[in-house]
Parts: structure tokens; sequence; C-alpha cells
């Protein structure tokens, strides 16, 4: 176990042997710190499995997590890993990539196994595709939710009348100074970094009501073109409050949210301005459970909780 230079606990990947290697039946794969590939390297892996990440997404997740990547003897980059640590206690796993040749080799259990073995008995949470959910299944991974990813041409929504109360604003750094707390209580684990390194790159909104920042919404570019997350908030009205801000900017262009919301007034949105289901992914816990019970019960909506926050849009897939 490292330390890192703000004082948060790190894994070791950074201190494994140099000549770690994955043996698969044609040839030998080395194991090496994430940080010693290059972006270009690491973009085209992302490429080859139609992952829609530029370059500048790779770096934003290379400044908040550790990996490893699988290189062969010529020092191709074949397979990813990452773990991002959310205060000592919680870790997501992402960024889980093999190319298609190694991917009926083995190649992704063994990195998953590299990985886990440094994170330890810490509970873990990822978002599985459907081709990878067996797999983390059989590492003892059990789901917990599905997220749905909404994309497309932005569009701007017919105004009707207002359904939260409060007043929408951009955010200010007295505003930014209450969104961590905020934030933890709906993520369940505190993402300090996470949000410090999303606000260099975000455009933020949030729903002040009787003077406390109650919801939030960070808009940065992503992808093929913006990505609306996280969104934190208590019901699906103070979400479509944070979020029709950005729809209305980006009106016109490529817009996405990740969502675990199936119904409800929030779910309903997405597709009215433009944001289609594209793919599902699902949401899976090791060593206990990782979701907030409202946010596991897909469409809870404003149901039964009071005004606890909870996350309506990911950050991404992979810091969740």
């Amino acid at each position: 176990m490292t330390e890192q230079a703000d004082g948060q606990a790190a894994w070791g990947v950074r201190d494994m042997d140099s000549d770690a290697s994955i043996r698969l039946d044609s040839f030998e794969l080395e194991i090496a710190d994430i940080a010693e590939a290059d972006l270009q390297s690491l973009h085209a892996l992302s490429l080859a499995v139609g992952w829609p990440h530029r370059p500048q997404d790779w770096a934003t997740v290379l400044a908040l997590g550790q990996g490893i990547v699988a290189r062969d003897a010529i020092g191709r980059v074949l397979g990813s890993a990452m773990c991002f640590d959310h205060g000592g206690e919680f870790a997501t796993v992402g960024m889980v990539i093999t190319s298609p040749r190694l991917q009926a080799q083995g190649a992704g259990r063994m990195m998953m196994e590299h990985v886990l073995r440094d994170l330890g008995d810490r509970r873990i949470g990822l978002n599985a595709t459907r081709q990878a959910r067996q797999l983390y299944k059989s590492l003892g991974f059990t789901r917990e939710a599905t997220v749905y990813q909404c994309q497309g041409e932005a569009t701007v929504p017919a105004a009707g009348t207002p359904l939260f109360e409060g007043e929408v604003v951009e955010l200010t750094d007295a505003l930014w100074q209450e969104l961590p707390a905020l934030d933890r209580r709906a993520f369940g684990a505190d993402r300090r970094r996470t949000l410090q390194q999303l606000r260099q790159l975000s455009c933020g909104t949030g729903l002040v009501r009787h003077g406390r920042l109650v919801a939030y919404a960070l808009c940065r570019p992503f992808g093929r073109g913006h990505v609306v997350g996280p969104i934190v908030a208590s019901g699906d009205a103070d979400a479509v409050a944070v979020l029709r801000p950005h729809v209305e900017r980006h009106a016109g262009s490529f817009l996405r949210t990740d969502t675990r919301q199936q119904a409800g007034l929030f779910s309903e949105f997405l597709p009215s301005c433009g944001m289609l289901v594209y793919d599902t992914v699902t949401s899976m816990s090791l060593h206990g459970p990782w979701l907030a019970r409202r946010e596991a019960h897909d469409g809870a909506g404003d149901e039964g909780e009071g005004d606890r926050p909870i996350v309506y849009g990911l950050a991404t897939q992979a810091l969740s």
C-alpha cells in the first residue's frame, strides 16, 4: 500500500513486479502500470471495442485512478483495468478492456484478479457490459441495478409548469463548498477528489432551496459530445430542474446521460429532449451493497424517503 500526495491511501499497483505477466495459450502478455502507457495506445484500445472515449477522457480517468495494462512482446497495449478510490472504504473498478483477439482467452479475468488482489476487502462497485457480466459474477460480484445509457441530439422540450421549489443557478464558489457533502449523502462514499477534477472540466447548475444546495448537475465534454453527470437530487422534479439548462445549452448537439431511473418524471424527460436509451450496463458490487436502496429500485422517484438525495446521473460508467 502506498500513500498519495493528498494523503489518501492508494493500492499497490505501482509497486508490482516489473516482470508480472499473463500466460495465454498462444503467447505471453506483460502486466505493467497503466501510467507507463501513452494516451494514443489507450485510445486505440478503447476504439477497438467501440468505446467513445477521447484521449482527453482517458487523461481524466488516469488523473483519478490507478491500474494496469497488458502488453504483448512488441509493446502493444491489448488490455487495461483501473480502480478508483472513494474515501478509502469504497472503490469502483472501470476501464476494463481487452482487445477482441484476447476476449476468449481469459485475459480479462487475469487482469481483474490483479486489480481485486490489490483492493483487498473494501467494498467495490462496477458497471458491467453484457459481455463482461458473467465474468464479474464468477468473481463474486452481485447484481444491483440496470444503468440506461441515454444519448442523442439534444432538443429543448416544451416548457411546463415548474414542479420544483427553489431557484436553479450556476454553481458559485460557495455552492461548490456545499457540493461534496450533498454528493456523499447520495453516493455513499467520499468522491471529493473526483469532484475537484470534474470541476475543472465542467459547467455546473445547482438548485438552491431555503438557502442551501439541494441538487446539482455537471456537464462536460466527453466522447461524441457532452455528458451530463453527476446529477444528484432528492426527487425527479429537482433532477429535471438542474438537467434542463444543460439540455437548452446543448440543443442541436450530442448529449448523453447515464441513469438508473427506469420510470418516473426524470426518465420520461430524457427521451423528450432527445436522449434515447442506446445501451444498458449492470451495476454490480462485491463485499457488500453499493447503491442506496431508493436508487437500486428502478423508478423510485420521489417516494417514501423524504429529501434524501440519490445519484440520478452517473459521472461516467467507470467512476459512477
